[in-house]
């Protein structure tokens, strides 16, 4: 009991069928968005869905209940590769003219 009061345990918590719903709804969104990356077929427009994709990804970690997997997401999924892969089709646009 004692312990419980250290590590700062709350006493709230979430009912079960709204958590399943939102793993439910998330998961469908997850699966809308990666569909929607693989039928684009702009590369510019191709790398902002992807960046939407990672959001919605990080989201569903978040759902699920893992907080540092969903940090990971959002730094890398959703901010440095959109990034990095924009500055790379404008090298090659570049490039080629």
């Amino acid at each position: 009991m004692m312990l419980a009061a250290v590590a700062g345990v709350t006493s709230y918590r979430t009912p079960a069928d709204l958590m399943d719903a939102a793993q439910v709804v998330v998961l469908v969104l997850v699966a809308a968005a990666a569909t929607g990356v693989v039928l684009i077929r702009s590369p510019v427009r191709q790398v902002v869905a992807l960046s939407m994709y990672g959001l919605i990804l990080a989201v569903l970690f978040l759902v699920f209940q893992a907080p540092d997997v969903t940090l990971s997401e959002l730094t890398v999924g959703a901010v440095a590769l959109p990034i990095l892969l924009l500055l790379a089709l404008a090298k090659v646009r570049e490039r080629d003219k």
